[in-house]
């Protein structure tokens, strides 16, 4: 759900990863958090985990101009233990005209709602409970995006009376007898809509046939055969035309429909035509980055409905208008969040931060001017405020699991993170598609995700998912740097911008040096702690433009730039009169021209201190027990430091 190449590249003459992070043991988090529920008690809830729900057949009389329902609706199930009574939900002002248990008519208890039927199933026996409803669903705004589970509205810009459903995350039993839980995906889904001959209704899956049933009425008879969660379940009616087209794959065994229903408005269709074709480009982009379309032996398809974003029904999307940030986003959620659906709201970033994600690819790949831009406003969102997971705490705080901020965007920079950690793009793709096929047609949490990348890189990203997905914040970046003839000393200093949570962050940094007479070049480096120091040989003259993260794989601010701080001497000359004597040596030495008492730091070429000691004027200074190897040695005097390699031998 979605509320609402050619590019100027520096030269890139080095590939280098510098330093080595640290993993702390990942902190453990509660996944009982997909057994809340905002309409049932915790009780309630497991009895609902006591089957397994298989098939929905609806079959509802509806129109364009009101929400009211009628019809039934027969929920198909497994006991997973024997099993006395089953607990599902409906809303609780619906009139319920009789519930049936494998075809006989049965009491039952009804509290809010909470409905309770007796069913006496044995250990895996299949049941059949059917609800015979009419009524209409609440009309309180019950979603993020502003409705409640069935909404009606005419358009503001085109005029179309029009009645959908919208029912995540749980709004589903505002409008049908169901269970909702995200684990519990039914195996296929049948839904029969009866409409007035004028409109049309569109829904998940093929539709099989429309039947006149005389008198001036239709049935729309979808069938879905693929597994579904229950809030992907849906329905739009209206006055609609049909549109398709055909996208066509590379590795695709035959076209794939893209079905569109579009507002029966002489000037609807033809202001939206060139977005809606733009679907298959983006069906042919995902299908060879994400693999194959979960559902091409079905469809893909719109629903226009009055609403300000998109809905990600399976195989027809709900869609307010069409451009491509937005249908790019709902067509990503066909494997985002369809095909693999969230585990529990806490981890909806396997939906929306993927989905979010399927916007940047589509830039980068099909409007790559625009790709930069689009990254550099998502990490402004995101650092617009402090802190902040990607993980939500509170799974029943509607608000908080659609944060624009935090699921959507940060979540989608974290992704493009990823991508830069793993540093080929062959193999971060061929992740994607392995997890679609390993979590194919079910649920997965957020550390499943760490734990297939960690599986196919054999990198160890504990430290990335507890500092970027569980921790709250992002680091601001400052540099001081020296130049030593050819070679340059660094040192990477940051800060957190939520330090009591997230108080360091080691995912790696690229910096950029522009270079006196040679091209450009980018260095990266591995961050391990707050301050770092690394030294670089023969880089050539910096000329002191330098840029920290200049592709923005990394949510940071870039602070202070500063290099050669020469301010405690008076002349170039007199420092230049600084240096060690002899160099190399066996590990003696003393410093020539040295006129005052210093402080030295010896460190290695990894940045290590090695030795620190106060020395005086010709002072010889002995680092024999360091052993042969090269060594940068920093010279402190009153706020002068220099820094002044040395070999030994």
């Amino acid at each position: 759900m979605k509320k609402i190449q050619l590019l100027s590249y520096f030269i890139l003459t080095s590939s280098i990863i510098i330093g080595q992070s640290k993993s702390p043991t990942c902190f453990k988090r509660d996944r009982g958090h997909n057994y809340k529920s905002n309409s049932l008690s915790v009780s309630q809830i497991a009895e609902t985990e006591k089957y397994d729900v298989t098939f929905y057949y609806l079959n509802l009389s509806m129109t364009n101009t009101s929400t009211n329902l009628d019809g039934k609706v027969a929920m198909y199930a497994k006991a997973k233990e024997p099993l006395d009574s089953a607990l599902f939900e409906l809303f609780p002002t619906f009139n319920i005209s009789g519930i049936t248990v494998n075809g006989q008519s049965v009491n039952y208890s009804r509290v809010n709602s909470a409905i309770k039927v007796p069913v006496n199933a044995q250990l895996d026996e299949q049941f059949i409970i059917e609800t015979t409803y009419d009524g209409t669903p609440p009309t309180a705004a019950t979603n993020p995006l502003g409705g409640a589970g069935m909404s009606q509205d005419n358009s503001p810009t085109w005029g179309n009376e029009v009645v959908w459903s919208l029912s995540e995350p749980f709004s589903a039993y505002e409008w049908f007898p169901c269970k909702q839980s995200l684990t519990d995906k039914a195996d296929s889904s049948y839904f029969y809509v009866i409409v007035p001959s004028d409109l049309k209704a569109g829904s998940n899956g093929v539709l099989e046939q429309v039947t006149d049933l005389g008198g001036g009425f239709s049935r729309y008879e979808w069938k879905n055969r693929h597994p579904i969660d229950y809030y992907l379940i849906s329905v739009s009616v209206a006055r609609y035309v049909e549109y398709n087209v055909y996208a066509n794959p590379v590795g695709a065994p035959n076209p794939i429909l893209i079905q569109n229903y579009i507002y029966d408005n002489p000037e609807t269709l033809p202001y939206f035509q060139d977005d809606i074709d733009e679907t298959v480009d983006f069906m042919e982009l995902f299908y060879d980055l994400y693999g194959p379309y979960p559902f091409e032996d079905e469809k893909y398809g719109h629903c226009m409905a009055p609403f300000s974003g998109g809905m990600e029904h399976q195989t027809m999307t709900t869609q307010g208008f069409f451009n491509k940030g937005l249908t790019s986003h709902e067509l990503g959620h066909q494997w985002w969040g369809d095909h693999v659906t969230c585990a529990s709201w806490c981890d909806i970033w396997i939906n929306e931060g993927f989905a979010s994600y399927s916007e940047y690819l589509m830039l980068e790949n099909l409007y790559p001017n625009e790709k930069d831009g689009h990254m550099v406003d998502v990490h402004d969102n995101v650092m617009n405020q402090n802190g902040g997971s990607v993980w939500v705490l509170d799974s029943l705080n509607e608000n908080r699991i659609f944060s624009g901020r935090l699921t959507y965007d940060k979540g989608a920079a974290i992704i493009h993170s990823m991508r830069y950690m793993i540093n080929d793009d062959e193999l971060f793709f061929q992740v994607l598609k392995d997890f679609q096929i390993t979590y194919a047609d079910g649920t997965a949490y957020g550390i499943d995700f760490k734990n297939a990348l960690e599986s196919a890189s054999g990198m160890d990203f504990t430290d990335f998912f507890e500092q970027w997905y569980f921790g709250e914040g992002y680091p601001s970046y400052s540099i001081e740097w020296e130049q030593i003839e050819s070679d340059l000393s660094i040192q990477i200093n940051h800060t957190s911008s939520k330090p009591n949570v997230t108080p360091t962050f080691t995912s790696d940094l690229d910096v950029r040096f522009q270079r006196l007479g040679l091209p450009d070049t980018t260095i990266r480096f591995s961050i391990s702690s707050n301050n770092e120091v690394f030294n670089i040989d023969g880089i050539g003259s910096i000329t002191g433009v330098i840029s920290i993260d200049p592709e923005n794989w990394i949510i940071n601010e870039s602070g202070s730039i500063t290099g050669n701080d020469i301010t405690g001497l008076e002349s170039a000359s007199e420092r230049e009169k600084i240096y060690f004597s002899p160099n190399p040596s066996d590990g003696v030495f003393y410093i020539e021209n040295l006129n005052s008492p210093a402080h030295i730091i010896v460190r290695d070429m990894n940045g290590k201190i090695r030795k620190q000691t106060d020395v005086l004027p010709n002072e010889l200074i002995d680092i024999k027990e360091l052993g042969k190897g090269s060594y940068v040695i920093e010279l402190q005097i009153s706020k002068y430091i220099k820094r002044l390699k040395l070999i030994t031998f």
